[in-house]
């Protein structure tokens, strides 16, 4: 595994990456958050030295004044936390420790800066980007009228099989986080553009070879995340935005946009595949503003 836990703690390091494990094969985590796990496990092996115990409260609270010693941010030292308390928990649940020192903790709140998103115009500019006369481009029209679609994260996006979209039905089949499966409606916009896609670009594309995967590159292989977003950063400079446009700012430009056309936050969190709907509600700024327009213009007193 990259990633890999320093020895300061024989002990300790042993512990970790037995929780490492029980977190990929028992809760099926996706390896990048195992991998974010390894790597703050890892500092705070190497922070402790060579330590004989599990290390205590008053143990923790120094590793805590050490992280904003370091000058990371409240978020992410929440997220340090986060991973600390998982573990924690772990060794509890095994009966490694008799109680949670991690409870005697207080997490630093983090900063909820509102997500960047698109406005109507953006989006239309960037969908319009790619040249449709051209087998790449209907793919990529199509991959970025599905992801403003759905709301997908890129990752899903590119492993999006053929037979993972029901175009009859206008319904998606994606595997989230945790290998939660959702589904996910479709607009007919992009079930257009897939179709487009599908009759002239798939095929010349694939030059008679066989795929699952429904974007695929001119030498038949899946269409990886890193592709996409340079793919994404050129459309960007070709719609005139050129900062700070990620795959990531259309799935906050399709929540967005649904909460200001009236959608509730239950049903955009089940969309957007959240597990606890607190991190849908950093889009509650939409709300909030809806709120404020509806007053300003229907309250006699406004």
């Amino acid at each position: 595994m990259s990633g890999a836990l320093t020895a300061e703690s024989p002990r300790l390091t042993g512990q970790m990456t037995a929780f490492l494990n029980f977190c990929r094969l028992e809760k099926g985590l996706a390896a990048n958050s195992v991998e974010a796990y390894a790597t703050d496990l890892s500092r705070f092996n190497s922070f402790l030295g060579p330590a004989a115990e599990i290390p205590g409260a008053e143990r923790l609270g120094q590793y805590v004044d050490h992280l904003y010693q370091a000058g990371l941010s409240g978020r992410t030292i929440a997220r340090h936390l986060a991973t600390l308390r998982n573990f924690y928990g772990f060794l509890l649940g095994e009966g490694l420790i008799h109680s949670d020192p991690m409870e005697h903790l207080r997490t630093p709140r983090p900063w909820r800066t509102i997500p960047k998103f698109l406005n109507l115009e953006e989006i239309e500019r960037i969908i319009q980007a790619p040249d449709m006369a051209r087998p790449t481009g209907l793919r990529d029209r199509a991959m970025l009228e599905l992801l403003y679609a759905t709301g997908l994260r890129v990752s899903e996006l590119c492993r999006l099989g053929v037979g993972d979209l029901n175009r009859e039905v206008g319904v998606l089949r994606t595997m989230g986080k945790g290998n939660k499966q959702r589904l996910v409606p479709v607009g007919t916009a992009a079930l257009q553009a897939v179709a487009d896609y599908l009759a002239g670009g798939r095929e010349t594309l694939l030059k008679g070879r066989a795929s699952r995967y429904l974007f695929i590159t001119a030498r038949g292989g899946c269409l990886t995340r890193q592709a996409f977003w340079k793919l994404l950063a050129g459309y960007g400079r070709k719609a005139g935005i050129f900062h700070g446009l990620t795959p990531h700012v259309l799935r906050h430009s399709f929540a967005t946009h649904l909460l200001e056309g009236g959608a509730d936050l239950r049903s955009v969190q089940i969309m957007l595949g959240h597990s606890d709907i607190s991190t849908t509600q950093i889009y509650t700024h939409v709300m909030r503003s809806r709120l404020r327009d509806t007053v300003a213009k229907h309250h006699p007193r406004a």
